[in-house]
């Protein structure tokens, strides 16, 4: 078991590094201009025992001028070096973490319904939001910060010996002990990490669910049980937050106050020498000042300490959305044969659902030719809507195969399949954005003369022509300015720009009246006459006419002739 988490730790390592790489460039000259900055910083404090000891308590005037101008250039080269270095910072961290996120979404795309069945959007989004911002700033900032730490903490530490080897023993006799404190506090930190991160994405969830959902709310007089709810939400992740929090200021609070102690012993010995005469006040005071430097390293190295345990624990997270094995690969990138026209078979075809007991279809044979309609029936639950998930791929059979025009579908190139076969559902997707954009989306390269044919085709012309923007109309969010039937005529709309082999219409009409429902099938009928229609549906009237008439009954299908008698 441990080496299984080691190696997916590793794995995650290896996850993270394949971003940083190719931005090693940007971060060397990052590192390097750091350098720089923090060289010209471990030089200040010598020049002020210098200015001290050899202008100040000697008297000499014109060293202490001197010495002053070399500080003030100092650090007027250091400002223009760190907002130049800023630029350069901020353009590689944030290429990386597009990178990391661009790269998770890609993968998420690829995963089945199943998946996000059985996710809260909520808990995804926090992931590609807050733990991949984690895992961006402590590959890029703690690399950077844990570098630069060394190079002063190496460089004060050399001065400081070379001042007063006594003290330097002095000044860092705690060191141990707040190691053994931060090993001990690694596992207490990790703990109360993970389960802020779980309560800030069952918050995301909780407000996206209902937001989307505030007309209903608001319909049955809930808004002050949501509130509460909240609220409840609320309290249990402020309970957690705090635990967090305490434990983050411990983590290094108690540290940082042995570094005090170690600090204060310093002065006390430190004072005794100078009184002594075994060492000058200006090499106190530069010693000190040598003492706070290296004090920041190491509170630099605890934090990157503690950092670390917040990023496994991200990383952690994210490799459960990158471990997830999509339900289908690309496919074998074969073609669909020349004249193709939609027609599809079903050979001994099995499926169950990953993690369900029992399968939905077994040994499941149908033969529907291109261009018939065909309705398909059964009780809810079934696999009706399971069976245009197959047929859309996205998923497999486990046993048995699908073909398309005598094509196994797992063959032929995924993106072929999709855009052979379209699917109309129920929940017709609208996207934010304007008529054209959501429009384009089947289909990036069409027309503008394209549009509008499939528009008129749709019979959704009229009502764009009344809009004062047109096509250029923004729809907000899910399409909230458009009716039911404007929604399903722009879902014809853009099937219409696909142009399928095959169209699914899974319970697409069920939002509709009789009337409705009876025009938008007419319609379907008429400007997809020459395609493959597969019509899913608990009501009467959309099945009207079909050629074939299938019903899902006990794991398997069972068909018969429709209204017209004859297959074409």
């Amino acid at each position: 078991m441990m080496q299984s988490e080691s190696a997916r730790e590793k794995g995650s390592y290896r996850w993270a590094w394949r971003f940083i790489r190719p931005r090693l460039g940007g971060l060397a000259g990052v590192l390097a201009l750091s350098l720089v900055t923090a060289s010209f910083g471990l030089a200040q404090p010598l020049i002020t025992k210098y200015l001290i000891d050899d202008g100040l308590l000697a008297g000499d005037m014109a060293v202490v001028l001197k010495l002053a101008g070399v500080l003030v250039g100092l650090a007027a080269g250091a400002l223009a070096l760190v907002a130049g270095n800023r630029a350069l910072y901020v353009r590689a961290s944030a290429r990386i973490l597009f990178d990391m996120r661009e790269t998770v979404y890609r993968h998420l795309q690829r995963l089945s319904p199943a998946f996000y069945a059985e996710r809260s959007l909520g808990d995804i989004m926090s992931r590609l939001d807050g733990d991949i911002a984690e895992v961006q700033r402590f590959t890029t900032d703690s690399a950077l910060a844990l570098v630069n730490a060394a190079l002063i903490f190496a460089g004060s530490l050399s001065v400081m010996l070379a001042l007063s080897w006594k003290l330097s023993l002095i000044a860092f006799a705690a060191l141990p002990a707040q190691a053994v404190f931060l090993r001990f506090m690694r596992p207490r930190l990790a703990g109360r990490t993970g389960r802020v991160r779980e309560h800030a994405g069952r918050i995301a969830g909780f407000l996206i669910e209902r937001l989307g959902a505030m007309k209903f709310i608001q319909a049955v007089d809930a808004g002050e049980r949501q509130a509460q709810a909240l609220a409840r939400l609320h309290r249990a992740y402020l309970g957690d937050l705090l635990r967090l929090q305490l434990t983050s200021y411990f983590t290094g609070g108690v540290p940082n106050f042995m570094a005090v102690l170690a600090g204060a012993a310093v002065f006390v010995a430190g004072g005794a020498m100078v009184i002594n005469g075994g060492l000058s006040l200006g090499g106190l005071i530069a010693f000190s000042a040598y003492l706070a430097r290296a004090a920041g390293p190491v509170n630099t190295l605890m934090g990157l300490y503690t950092a670390l345990v917040r990023a496994r624990v991200s990383l952690a997270r994210l490799s459960e959305l990158t471990d997830q094995t999509p339900a289908v690969d690309r496919g074998q990138g074969r073609r669909l044969p020349a004249g193709a026209r939609g027609g599809l078979m079903l050979e001994g075809v099995s499926f169950t659902h990953p993690g369900r007991p029992e399968p939905v279809f077994e040994g499941l044979d149908l033969t529907i030719p291109a261009g018939a309609k065909v309705s398909v029936t059964g009780a809810s639950g079934i696999g009706k809507s399971t069976l245009a998930d197959l047929l859309h791929r996205h998923f497999d059979p486990d046993a048995g195969r699908i073909l398309l025009d005598g094509v196994d579908l797992r063959a032929l190139d995924l993106a072929q399949v999709r855009r052979a076969i379209a699917v109309v559902s129920q929940e017709q997707t609208i996207l934010s954005g304007s008529i054209t954009d959501n429009l384009r989306f089947v289909k990036p390269d069409a027309s503008d003369a394209q549009l509008r044919r499939a528009a008129a085709r749709a019979q959704l012309d009229e009502f764009i022509a009344s809009l004062p923007e047109g096509y250029d109309t923004q729809l907000g969010q899910g399409g909230a300015r458009l009716s039911g039937g404007q929604r399903q005529r722009l879902s014809i709309a853009r099937a219409l720009l696909q142009d399928p082999l095959v169209i699914i219409l899974d319970e697409a009409t069920a939002a509709l009246d009789q009337d409705g429902e009876a025009r938008l099938i007419e319609q379907i009928d008429h400007l997809f006459a020459a395609r493959t229609r597969i019509i899913i549906s608990h009501r009467a009237a959309p099945l009207k006419g079909a050629d074939l008439m299938v019903e899902i009954r006990g794991k398997a299908c069972h068909t018969s002739a429709g209204a017209r008698g004859a297959l074409p």
